[in-house]
């Protein structure tokens, strides 16, 4: 009897130790998706919409842009060229992060705001709240399957 109890300590020990890892792994992947959606916007920022998109699409990556579906990184650079609008500013921040325990998916969602002038030079607002899903690739990069 004595020798099952021993049994079941360790046990529970083992368990508990693999779970405040597995807490630590996915506070570490948070961290890494917070980051990666906060260099996205910058770089969204400093080189434009379209060299964000691209670097941070996953090749299979789609957009859901109205009620159009943009699917692959091919076709949202097409996406970007044929837009007839000028200087755009868009900003956003996340402000929910999950990560499957895996640490292979993520998902993220908060507020963005955008504006840019159209073809007759008008102002064009927009803000509303984005969802992005996220995918580790083959190198241990995080890039976007969805948004």
């Amino acid at each position: 009897m004595i020798k099952n109890k021993y049994v079941l300590f360790i046990l529970l020990g083992m368990f508990a130790c693999q779970t405040e890892s597995d807490d630590k792994m996915i506070e570490k992947y948070k961290t890494e998706i917070i980051e990666t959606e906060n260099a996205f916007a910058k770089l969204a920022k400093e080189k434009g919409v379209k060299t964000a998109f691209i670097t941070y699409a996953s090749e299979e990556a789609v957009l859901l842009r109205g009620e159009t579906l943009i699917k692959g990184k091919r076709a949202i650079g097409e996406h970007f060229d044929s837009q007839n609008i000028s200087e755009v500013v868009i900003e956003w921040e996340p402000d929910f992060v999950n990560v499957s325990s895996s640490g292979d998916f993520a998902y993220t969602y908060g507020k963005y705001s955008f504006s840019a002038k159209d073809e007759n030079g008008e102002r064009i607002e927009n803000e509303g709240i984005f969802h992005t899903v996220w995918e580790r690739d083959p190198a241990g990069k995080w890039k976007f399957v969805w948004d």
